[in-house]
Parts: C-alpha cells; sequence; structure tokens
C-alpha cells in the first residue's frame, strides 16, 4: 500500500467558481477523485471578482508574495471547499491582479498586457501560501502556461522552502496558448537568467512560460493519448513540437473523466424526462422539448444535430459555415449553442433567420441549454480542428447522442467509427480538415439514423455503456505522481 501524497494543485480557473473551458472542469474534479484515493490535495487559485468574497472563509493575516523588481506584494486569502468534497481550495485575493471583468482578457476580448505578472504571481502565491499553511506538498501539480513557472520556481527561487523535494507534474490542456511575455519576466520570476536559454525559457528573445515549464517539470502529461503524440508533430505542436520531442521521455497521455453525476440522462434534473438503456422513451420528449424551445418543427421524422462550443476556428467553426448550405438540405435540424467569434454569431444568426424550419441557435452559454441539447439531440456535431481531450462527445455517448467528430486528439481516442459489416461503433469520423469531409460524415450519419435504425440503436446501445469517469484518470495521475517521485527520490540519493 502506498502511502498517501500531499499534492498542490494550482490552477487559473476552477469549476464551479471560475470557468472559461476544459481547464477548470479537470481542476474542478480531479481533486476530488484524488481525495477519493485518500491523497491530501490543496488546490490554489485566484479570487477573481466575479467569485463572491461573502460566501468564503477569510483566511486570517496577509499574504507576502516575492515579485522581484516588482517588490513584495501583499494579498489576502479566503478558502473555501470544491462542493461535494473536503477538498480546500484557497483563493488568492488581489485586486489590481484579479479585480477585473476578464479572467484573461476584457470584454472586448484583448489579453491583458500584464497576464504575466498576474499568473507568475500566483504560481509565486501558491508557495508562500503552502507555508503560511504548513503544507508540505509531496507533488506539485501546474497546469497549462498560467501556472507552467512552477516547476522551475520549486527548483530555484523556492529551493530551500523544501519545495525542491517534491515532484513536479505539469499537465497541457492546450498547447496553442503558451504564455510568451517580454524576457523581463526572468526578472520577475527571480530564477537567475541562467534558465534564459533555448532549452528552457527563452523563445524568440522572449519568455515562453509553458516551454520553461516543460524543461522544468519532472513529468508532463496532457489529456489523451492521441493529443500526446500529435503534440509531437508541426501541425499540432504550434512551435514547440521538437522541444516536446527532445523531453517525450517523461511525456504522458491521460484521458480526463467526467462527472457522470451531472452528465447522464439518468439524474439529469435539467431535462423534462429521464432515461437510460432499460427505457429510453424520455429521449423522445426530450427531442419534443428541444425543438419547442428551439422554435423548430416538431417533426419525428428527421434527426436533430446538436452543437455546443466555442464559435472559434479551434473547433471546426470554419468547417461548418463552409458545408452550411449542404447540411442545411440534409433532412435534418440542427440546433447550436455558443459564443465567440463575432463574424460566426452573425453568420449563424443570419442562417437561422433563413432557414428557421431546419437551423437554429442560441449566441451565448447556458448550462441548461447545453444538458437540453445532449438530450434531445439524436446526433452530435463536433468537426474540431485540433482537441486535446473534448467533453461534449464524452456526454453524447452517456445521452445516446451519436458524436461525429474528425479524428483528432480525444475525440479519436474516444470515438469508435460505425464499421456497417461488422456493426460495431459509438459514432461517426472523418479525418481530412475539409468542408467537404465534414459534409459526407453528416450525411452518413443522417442517413444512417434514417434508413438502418438497427444499426442506429446498436451504437447507441454501445455509446451508453461507455464510461470514462474521474477515478480512472485519477488512478493513472496516481501512477505518474508515484513512478516520478520515486525516480526523482533516487536521483537525488546517487
Amino acid at each position: 500500500m502506498q502511502q498517501p501524497l500531499n499534492i498542490l494543485f494550482t490552477a487559473s480557473e476552477v469549476v464551479p467558481f471560475a470557468k472559461t473551458g476544459g481547464l477548470a472542469d479537470v481542476a474542478g474534479a480531479l481533486p476530488k477523485a484524488l481525495a477519493k484515493l485518500g491523497h491530501r490535495v490543496v488546490v490554489v487559485m485566484p479570487r477573481y471578482y466575479s467569485i463572491d468574497k461573502s460566501a468564503l472563509e477569510h483566511v486570517p493575516g496577509p499574504l507576502g508574495v516575492p515579485m522581484g523588481p516588482m517588490g513584495e506584494l501583499w494579498a489576502g486569502v479566503y478558502k473555501s471547499t470544491l462542493p461535494g468534497s473536503d477538498v480546500e481550495i484557497y483563493f488568492i485575493d488581489y485586486e489590481a491582479f484579479y479585480g477585473r471583468s476578464g479572467l484573461y482578457a476584457d470584454e472586448h476580448g484583448f489579453s491583458y498586457g500584464d497576464n504575466d505578472n498576474r499568473f507568475i504571481f500566483l504560481s509565486k502565491a501558491a508557495f508562500q501560501l503552502a507555508k503560511k499553511i504548513g503544507f508540505k506538498p509531496d507533488v506539485i501539480h501546474a497546469h497549462d502556461w498560467h501556472t507552467a513557472a512552477q516547476p522551475a520556481l520549486a527548483k530555484s527561487r523556492f529551493a530551500y522552502d523544501g519545495f525542491a523535494e517534491a515532484a513536479t507534474v505539469l499537465t497541457i490542456h492546450n498547447l496553442q496558448h503558451q504564455g510568451v511575455f517580454f524576457k523581463g519576466a526572468m526578472d520577475v520570476m527571480e530564477m537567475g537568467w541562467e534558465h534564459f536559454n533555448p532549452y528552457e525559457f527563452e523563445a524568440m528573445d522572449g519568455v515562453n512560460l509553458l516551454k520553461g515549464g516543460i524543461a522544468a517539470a519532472d513529468a508532463v502529461t496532457t489529456v489523451s493519448r492521441k493529443y500526446a503524440r500529435e503534440i509531437q508533430t508541426p501541425e499540432f505542436g504550434f512551435g514547440l513540437d521538437g522541444h516536446i520531442r527532445a523531453h517525450a521521455g517523461k511525456l504522458y497521455g491521460i484521458l480526463n473523466g467526467v462527472d457522470y453525476d451531472e452528465w447522464s440522462p439518468d439524474v439529469d434534473p435539467y431535462i423534462v424526462q429521464k432515461y437510460d438503456l432499460g427505457d429510453m422513451a424520455g429521449k423522445s420528449a426530450c427531442k419534443t422539448d428541444l425543438q419547442r424551445r428551439f422554435n423548430l418543427p416538431e417533426w419525428t421524422d428527421m434527426p436533430v444535430i446538436g452543437f455546443v462550443g466555442r464559435f472559434a476556428e479551434q473547433k471546426g467553426i470554419g468547417l461548418i459555415a463552409g458545408a452550411m448550405e449542404g447540411l442545411v438540405h440534409l433532412g435534418a435540424q440542427i440546433v447550436m449553442l455558443g459564443t465567440g467569434e463575432k463574424w460566426a454569431e452573425g453568420f449563424f444568426s443570419d442562417v437561422a433567420a433563413r432557414y428557421p424550419e431546419n437551423f437554429a441557435c442560441y449566441i451565448g452559454y447556458s448550462n441548461e441549454l447545453a444538458h437540453i441539447i445532449e438530450a434531445g439531440s439524436d446526433l452530435f456535431l463536433m468537426p474540431s480542428l485540433f482537441e486535446p481531450c473534448g467533453l461534449n462527445q464524452i456526454y453524447s455517448l452517456r445521452y445516446g447522442t451519436l458524436p461525429i467528430v474528425r479524428a483528432t486528439g480525444g475525440l479519436d481516442d474516444t470515438i469508435q467509427n460505425f464499421d456497417p459489416a461488422a456493426r460495431t461503433g459509438n459514432g461517426f469520423k472523418f479525418y481530412d480538415a475539409t468542408r467537404d469531409a465534414l459534409y459526407h460524415t453528416v450525411k452518413w450519419a443522417v442517413d444512417t439514423w434514417r434508413y438502418d435504425r438497427d444499426a442506429y440503436e446498436l451504437m447507441q446501445r454501445n455509446a451508453m455503456q461507455a464510461r470514462y469517469d474521474w477515478e480512472s484518470s485519477a488512478r493513472q495521475y496516481e501512477d505518474v505522481y508515484y513512478h516520478t517521485l520515486y525516480a526523482k527520490r533516487v536521483k537525488n540519493y546517487q
């Protein structure tokens, strides 16, 4: 029996307190799954001013955070627990950095010019907080560029505080965003300019926080096995593929889990009628409810195709737009929920006005509508250009809503293509990032729903029986923690 671990878990966003993407889902769920395995996890995040501090417990005494030439900055600290658990989460309260309208950018989409200082501050504050509360971590788990400085900080600026003995793990949730800033960030990190070199933090005479984190971390993980391979290629590496290949020996792909207490049609409080494999009648009721909510004709002789996601190029929005004239004439109804690039919001709103019987969209985000779309759709579209893990395709499986995906990242790992001869599969995949490939795959799915209902229902059963829970993912992270910690201690004693 392995000894339980102390894990310091720092992230820029955590569900349900703040979210812009999948990072928040992981940061809100993985610590709870690790705690169930017997580990003590302390989570640290900013106290953005969208988070009501009256619902939090104030931790007495200020927290001093050294910021190099900026001097020592003093923050407040608040405390709570992750919902449904005893996992402690601490909020770093510093108005100059976090008292803003957005997490990373303003209401117009412009990134804050001091994001380097904001998140170096968070990375350092987590170490200072651990000292303040007497928490000595065995593992320091950082996430994306926002806290990617932590592995190097643990071995340099905070080494003499005992953090050098901890195993450092960095998870890459999306390699596209790397945290590239002016090289003066080296002074703010206070780890020494010897780390400003092409093998660590230096990139085109600037600082690349994620690059430095990959070099310094004892282990690097990403959120699916396929994505771990993809980021070592020029197509998906965003300029870091060679750097990642150089560190491939410590790279692991661990698929994200999902919370089936929230995303399952037999317990979902948002849907009009619950259902499961033993009784699927509720799914028809959910389809009718979805059509009513989006003012679509309540036709039963055509499938509904759902989409929930950001209107961003990464999500394949350009492919959908390019194929739209064909899609609206396939004999299906399409429902989209999302917000993002302004051209896309305008384009899809216009399509909805021109084809009110076959297309509807909601510009914005609604968790309730996301659940209703998952339950009421027959098919679910995710044509991402790249997708580190993806969650909606896994939700769709559980709801018996067959995914139509591009075979990339976690989409490829979780969706098994329909094989008409073997009658196997749980969805439909295409490989080329083209509008023709998307159109013909959607047509294939629609035709299967319409003309081969036995095959469609067989795939539904396959899909609904699949499980991607957080316990399985947490055990894989646990293995990485123990392996990395053991290897580090052996190396230190040699």
